[in-house]
C-alpha cells in the first residue's frame, strides 16, 4: 500500500467532505461520549496498488475502539478510483463493506493467483471478507462510491 496522508483542513478536504455529505450524513454518536461528526480523513494513492485516489473517513479515534479501523466511510470519488487486491490475514481481520451509495466492481479470489470472482455492488450491497481472503473495489459509476466498512478486531 502506498503512503497514508492525513488530510487537515484545505480545499481538498473540504471538497471530499462536500461530496460526501450530498449523500450521507457523517455523524457519530459514540457511547458516553459527545456525539460528533468523524475524526479524520485518510488519503491513499494508489491503495493496495490499485489506481486514484481512496479516501478513508474514520469515524473514531485510535484509542475510542479497539481497533479504529472498526468502523470507517470508504470513499472512491471518481470513476476508475480502486482500492488493489489486498488481504487481512497478517492481522487477522475480516470485513464487511455496506454500500450507502453509489457503483463498484467487488472481486475476490484464494490467494494471490487464484481466479477472480466479481460482482457489481449498489447500494445496500454487503460483501463478507475472509481474513484469508484477497479482495479488491472499484467504483465503476458515473457518482461516488461510498461504503461503510466494518472491521473485525481478532489479534
Amino acid at each position: 500500500m502506498s503512503g497514508t496522508v492525513i488530510l487537515s483542513e484545505g480545499a481538498e478536504f473540504d471538497h471530499v467532505i462536500r461530496e460526501v455529505s450530498k449523500y450521507i450524513h457523517l455523524y457519530v454518536m459514540p457511547f458516553g461520549r459527545d456525539e460528533r461528526n468523524f475524526t479524520r480523513i485518510d488519503k491513499r494513492e494508489n491503495m493496495y496498488g490499485g489506481k486514484g485516489t481512496v479516501h478513508m473517513i474514520q469515524m473514531f479515534g485510535q484509542k475510542e475502539l479497539s481497533n479504529n479501523r472498526l468502523a470507517a466511510y470508504m470513499v472512491l470519488l471518481n470513476k476508475g478510483d480502486e482500492s488493489g487486491f489486498h488481504t487481512h490475514y497478517e492481522r487477522n481481520e475480516e470485513e464487511l463493506y455496506v454500500v450507502v451509495h453509489g457503483t463498484g466492481e467487488y472481486r475476490e479470489r484464494t490467494g494471490t493467483e487464484g481466479p477472480v470472482r466479481k460482482k457489481t455492488l449498489q447500494k445496500g450491497d454487503i460483501t463478507a471478507i475472509s481474513s484469508t481472503g484477497y479482495h479488491s473495489i472499484e467504483n465503476t459509476g458515473d457518482e461516488p462510491l461510498i461504503m461503510f466498512v466494518i472491521t473485525t478486531n481478532n489479534p
